[in-house]
């Protein structure tokens, strides 16, 4: 199965957030992944923003120096650990906000967003969390898989999002090699996190600014992630597409206009809470 490549960019924002950003060539090239940031923040960024009509999920590396404090306009404030993960529903709408929990410590992490299915764009929103300690974890020769979404080898994570996708933070010594399943239906994709790795022979790694992505599977199939002689970390995504309509304004996507200007106007109006 040949692999296409989504091009990552370089997105910096100010002296305390640096990040590589990867978005798809079109809005359905990561179906039903809407876009990631792998980034580094050691101060508050981004002021209290919404989100409406997708999932805004923040996955934190066990090499983070500190934790993120997240809180939201439902009331919820809560501490993201390194190796933890949060999940807001932002459903019809919801303001949050997350900065380091011990401002000039530096967090790494993961933000990325993930579609909701179309009749769950406008249902109510929610939060999710997964302690670092609940994420379950598979070991191999050579090979470490965390799991916080989704399932890899018959270990399933705990939390059940409104959008079933598996997220595999994957940590390779040198020369390791893991097989990875992808079911029929489904699309995977590769985000080189640190080091050098190739898929099915095909290598990747961060000065490449490129993510391989597999089409969806007509039938279940089988990859072979290498790491190359330093080792390598990849985070991996997979889910099946969900096939709607994107219209965004950016916080907020749906699959109609008529719900997009809704959550806006919404949002002008202050029914999506304040912080």
């Amino acid at each position: 199965m040949s692999t296409a490549i989504a091009r990552m960019q370089r997105a910096n924002r100010g002296s305390h957030f640096h990040a590589y950003r990867l978005n798809g060539s079109d809005p359905l090239q990561l179906d039903p992944f809407m876009g990631i940031d792998h980034a580094w923040m050691s101060a508050p960024t981004f002021p209290p923003h919404p989100h409406a009509g997708f999932s805004a999920v923040t996955y934190l590396f066990l090499d983070s120096e500190t934790g993120i404090a997240n809180r939201d306009s439902l009331g919820n404030s809560t501490l993201i650990e390194p190796g933890g993960l949060h999940w807001t529903a932002a459903g019809r709408g919801v303001v949050h906000e997350e900065n380091p929990a011990v401002p000039g410590s530096t967090t790494h992490l993961l933000q990325i967003f993930v579609n909701l299915p179309r009749e769950q764009q406008t249902a109510a929103p929610f939060a999710l969390s997964l302690a670092p300690q609940d994420v379950p974890v598979v070991q191999r020769p050579g090979v470490r898989v965390r799991v916080p979404l989704g399932s890899f080898d018959g270990v399933h994570s705990p939390l059940t999002p409104p959008t079933e996708v598996t997220l595999l933070d994957i940590t390779l010594e040198a020369g390791a090699e893991l097989t990875l399943p992808v079911a029929t239906g489904e699309r995977a994709f590769f985000m080189p996190i640190n080091g050098r790795a190739e898929l099915n022979g095909e290598g990747f790694g961060l000065d490449d600014l490129g993510a391989p992505i597999l089409p969806t599977a007509t039938d279940a199939t089988k990859h072979t992630l290498t790491a190359a002689s330093g080792g390598a970390k990849v985070a991996v995504f997979i889910g099946a597409p969900l096939r709607q309509p994107v219209l965004s304004n950016g916080p907020m996507a749906f699959a109609s206009e008529e719900s997009l200007m809704a959550a806006t106007a919404a949002y002008q109006r202050g029914e999506m809470g304040r912080l």
